[in-house]
């Protein structure tokens, strides 16, 4: 059996890191507005610059590590997933459809059946 972990940030580096991080996001959005006089070259510039060093100081940390590792056994994941051929696909999708069909037709008779029944048999209320 399994045992499942909370993983949180714990060396004091980490949490330097991710504040490096987050300090740097703010001070990309603060740049851009403030330069808007610049012009939008350097707005654009200032923004794309400064998260790109927030990223790059997030992927150096250890969540940033894990999450890289993370999203590659997703896509070796990804990789093993059998995925239908156009075939079984559109006669999956012939099915769902003739299914709902079927079920539509069934929802209105049982409607129609049971407004016969309590407004004509039961209350006699004739439209």
């Amino acid at each position: 059996m399994a045992t499942s972990q909370v993983e949180t940030v714990s060396t004091g580096a980490d949490k330097a890191k991710l504040a490096v991080a987050a300090a740097l996001v703010l001070a990309a959005l603060a740049a851009f507005y403030l330069l808007g006089k610049q012009g939008q070259v350097a707005q654009w510039g200032a923004l794309i610059v400064g998260l790109a060093a927030a990223v790059g100081v997030f992927v150096v940390s250890e969540p940033g590590k894990q999450l890289i590792a993370f999203g590659r056994d997703s896509w070796r994941e990804v990789k093993k997933v059998v995925w239908p051929t156009r075939k079984e696909a559109v006669q999956m999708t012939l099915y769902v459809f003739g299914f709902v069909v079927i079920m539509a037709l069934f929802l209105w008779l049982t409607d129609k059946t049971l407004e016969w029944v309590f407004y004509d048999l039961i209350l006699g209320w004739r439209k």
